[in-house]
Parts: C-alpha cells; structure tokens; sequence
C-alpha cells in the first residue's frame, strides 16, 4: 500500500487537538476592520473549533495528524 499525501495547504491551516478536534482561524479577520467594533475583531482572532463535514474532509486531507 502506497503512502498517502499530505494536502500541504490544509497542514498550514489547520491543527488538531489533544482529543482529535480540528482547530482553525475564523474567518472575517483579513480586510475591511475599521467599521468592525474591537471586541468582533477580538472574538475573531480566537481560533475556532472545526465541526460536522468540513472536519471529515481536513481529516482525509491531514492522513498522518497523529490522533
């Protein structure tokens, strides 16, 4: 059995918990911020918790996460 690929982009983006969770950046953070009030831009430089389909893919893109 061949070994699989890293998707490189997905291990720059995405990290994974202790437990298996997979962690990412919110979005919203990157362009027009000065309408945005401080504490949205504080909550949206908190990581956040990847959940439901979206978290299936990144772990078929990450094959060797360690969990």
């Amino acid at each position: 059995m061949p070994k699989i690929r890293t998707h490189k982009s997905a291990a720059k983006r995405f990290r994974f918990t202790s437990t298996g969770k997979v962690v990412g950046r919110r979005t919203h953070k990157s362009h027009l911020l000065t309408h945005k009030s401080a504490t949205r831009k504080r909550r949206l430089s908190r990581p956040r918790q990847i959940t439901g389909g979206d978290a299936a893919r990144i772990k078929r893109m990450l094959p060797y996460h360690g969990t």
